[in-house]
């Protein structure tokens, strides 16, 4: 997925803390300048956070103290920065803002993170109820005309001295620092003043309210959604590990309600749910229809007016939509701006909605006749090997919850592979081993796992301690949190920020939290993944890297912060790359109980499948960018409730350019649960994906250009990575980054080369 970041310090909360996949938050500072207390483990800020000792009743009184110092610091800063006189410097200001906001962001970092892997009634609670008092806080200090006129009498002196092509990382990157501050004051509504100020921090409270009931709906009715199976021959032919899951979520359900039974693998009953292991199990392998049907429609209709929960609470998101909408839409004109979209590309590379468009309808070109012919050849095999069901005569055509299982079919025949075969060769453990071997050939450190050096949230998280080849220094850790845990764990994968790299705080290694929703063990049997689950491993570590190894020290600038969204996905679309890589495959590809390698013919059906698909894949993700920026460019949601235009018409309407072949179900509320856009930081952004995958499949080009198969050549073009891409951070532009990488500016024809569709 995603790696949302930690804007700076002046965005106001939506964007400073908002996570969808990676927030950064600097979080060390040392004890006495936070509290004196240490009953409360959220104030206890020293080193990691307690997690076996933290709880949801602890949120309120450490907001509440926190909040109350630093706004009596604050008050105290401002009057110093607005006295005659006052010599303003980088050195007299941001670092005494970071440390001041430290306390605060840790302490809201770690309920953030929570909320994610372990949410539930108490935390909500307390996290709902602290929210608007952690955004008034941080309102005040995106609205300072006493910051502001500071750090602009900063920029106007090195104006004065003159740009240097000249300048030093460290001073590039407190210039950057400076900018992207006054930045996000102009768009925190340092500008507005009386009633349309109010109004503006009004829109930002509510804003953030139902983001996070939106993300909560969702999650709500993805816990809620359950399909019970006993008919085994209904899942006849479904791989075992399917429906060894299938069968432990009904055990364990019936345990819930105090009831003993028996169920297994061959036999049954299953219970089919909605988290991703068991939905992509579902419509990729379950030959019933119905039973396809009645799962496909359950997905589509979360968190929608056609879905309740199991209490009978309304979980609806459209009205949330319709509002968030023209919310955003009264903010971007406050500020000046046409529209939401025209706002939020402000802070991003692209320059114009225009050029957004421009690109997608450039891959959109290539990919929609590979999409057709990718269906029409699907469908051709459906018809002849489903039988009767599936003749012209009683299908006119393939419905949405036909295409995956088919074209899953089609696939097997093709390539004479099947997914369940390559899953004994995925062991989490294993793959883990040679993601790391990869890492240390490539940026010449090492990975070792320190499990009890910190506490963790849940017994499934594994801690992880990263080491400089060269130096032998302790450079960064991360936990990983890698199995789906629908009760409690929103869906996705990210990469949330624990520690963030910073001088001012005195925080020299940067602490990650990887999460994925990945299959879990079953039994005896470890996660043996799929090999979807082992590229979006790869991912995850990619945005974790660009945290870990950053040179930064200015904490604004460090690791993600600062790096302009449609880049944030270089580092991790480019570690997928290397999936395909024989080396680094064969580095992890053994069999979790023989120990016996992958074979090379079913490495060479691997790399032959690489494209299969990619037509339709582009063209859903081109369809969820030019949604996504329609929704906030041209969307007029006042109308749509008055009888106009409504969302779903909107997304049909995209649908007809994008994805004709498959268009939306009259039911389809897909939007009702698209969290990217309306309750994480991709909103007018998702586009960001296919801009950065341009990225990202040049600058894996480079190592195609030495030679995978030359290995001092690629650990000399790894470590080039990692001194530019890895370790910058935002202190550099993201378009100087990649040229100091790759000596030019990006090119597309890698990314339509990678995806068959050159």
């Amino acid at each position: 997925m995603a790696a949302p970041l930690r804007a700076s310090a002046f965005s106001g909360l939506k964007n400073t803390f908002n996570r969808v996949a990676l927030n950064q938050r600097n979080s060390r500072i040392p004890l006495a300048m936070v509290s004196t207390s240490t009953e409360n483990a959220l104030l206890d800020q020293e080193a990691l956070p307690k997690f076996a000792s933290i709880e949801a009743s602890q949120i309120t009184p450490a907001v509440s103290e926190l909040v109350e110092k630093l706004e009596k610091d604050f008050t105290s800063f401002e009057a110093k920065i607005a006295e005659e006189g006052f010599d303003a410097s980088y050195e007299s200001v941001l670092p005494a803002l970071e440390k001041m906001q430290f306390p605060l962001g840790y302490v809201w970092g770690v309920a953030s993170h929570l909320q994610g892997v372990k949410n539930g009634e108490e935390l909500r609670a307390a996290y709902e109820e602290n929210q608007p008092s952690v955004i008034t806080t941080m309102t005040k200090f995106s609205q300072s005309a006493a910051l502001f006129d500071a750090l602009s009498a900063i920029e106007e002196s090195w104006k004065k001295d003159g740009d240097s092509a000249e300048d030093d990382f460290y001073t590039k990157q407190k210039k950057r620092a400076v900018l992207s501050s006054l930045q996000a004051m102009k768009l925190g509504g340092v500008g507005l003043d009386g009633a349309e100020k109010e109004s503006f921090n009004e829109i930002q409270l509510r804003l953030a309210e139902i983001s996070t009931t939106f993300s909560n709906n969702v999650l709500d009715a993805t816990k809620t959604f359950s399909l019970d199976v006993e008919d085994s021959d209904a899942v006849a032919n479904v791989p075992s590990s399917a429906k060894a899951m299938w069968a432990n979520n009904y055990k364990m359900a019936m345990a819930a309600d105090g009831k003993e039974v028996e169920a297994d693998a061959e036999n049954g009953p299953f219970r089919i749910t909605l988290d991703a292991p068991s939905y992509i199990a579902a419509m990729q392998h379950v030959p019933d229809r119905a039973i396809r049907e009645k799962v496909y429609k359950g997905f589509l209709t979360r968190a929608s007016e056609l879905t309740k929960t199991e209490d009978g609470k309304d979980k609806n998101n459209v009205p949330f939509i319709y509002e968030i909408l023209k919310l955003k839409n009264q903010r971007a004109k406050m500020l000046g701006f046409n529209n939401p979209a025209e706002m939020s590309l402000a802070t991003k590379m692209a320059p114009s909605v225009d050029s957004v468009k421009e690109l997608s309808d450039l891959i959109l070109d290539k990919a929609l006749p590979a999409a057709e012919r990718e269906l029409a050849e699907i469908t051709e095999y459906a018809r002849a090997n489903g039988g009767d069901e599936y003749s012209e005569a009683n299908l006119e055509k393939l419905m949405s919850w036909d295409t995956t299982y088919w074209s899953e079919r089609l696939k097997e025949t093709k390539f004479d592979l099947k997914e369940e075969e390559l899953r004994p060769y995925f062991a989490l453990d294993n793959v883990l081993a040679g993601m790391f071997g990869l890492c240390e050939r490539l940026f010449n450190i090492e990975i070792k796992k320190a499990d009890g050096e910190t506490e963790v949230w849940n017994d499934d998280v594994s801690f992880f301690n990263v080491y400089d080849k060269d130096s032998e220094k302790h450079i960064a850790s991360f936990y990983l949190d890698p199995y789906s845990r629908p009760a409690d764990k929103r869906g996705g994968a990210w990469v949330d920020v624990c520690i963030g790299k910073s001088e001012a705080v005195n925080r020299d290694v940067p602490v990650a939290y990887l999460t994925c929703n990945g299959s879990p063990p079953v039994g005896d049997t470890p996660s043996l993944m799929t090999f979807r689950e082992v590229e979006t491993l790869f991912h995850e570590t990619g945005h974790g890297l660009q945290h870990m190894l950053t040179r930064a020290t200015v904490g604004d600038v460090s690791g993600i912060n600062g790096v302009e969204w449609d880049a944030v996905e270089l580092p991790s679309q480019f570690m997928e790359n290397w999936c395909y890589d024989k080396k680094t495959l064969y580095g992890f590809a053994k069999h979790y109980e023989t120990g016996k390698p992958l074979p090379e013919e079913m490495f060479d059906k691997v790399n032959a499948q690489k494209t299969y698909g990619t037509g339709m894949m582009s063209c859903r993700q081109i369809l969820f960018g030019l949604l996504d920026m329609e929704l906030h460019s041209n969307f007029d949601a006042e109308a749509a409730e008055n009888g106009g235009e409504s969302i779903f018409d909107v997304h049909r309407r995209m649908a007809e350019k994008c994805t004709p072949y498959s268009m939306p179900l009259e039911e389809d509320r897909f939007l009702c649960s698209f969290s990217h856009i309306f309750a994480g930081g991709y909103s007018a952004g998702y586009y960001s994906y296919k801009w950065a995958e341009v990225m990202s499949a040049d600058a894996f080009g480079a190592f195609e250009e030495v030679g995978l198969d030359n290995e001092e050549k690629v650990q000399e073009v790894g470590m080039k990575f990692r001194d530019t891409v890895l370790s910058l951070g935002g202190g550099v532009e993201p378009m100087e980054v990649f040229k100091q990488f790759r000596g030019r500016e990006p090119s597309p024809e890698a990314l339509l080369r990678h995806n068959g569709l050159a």
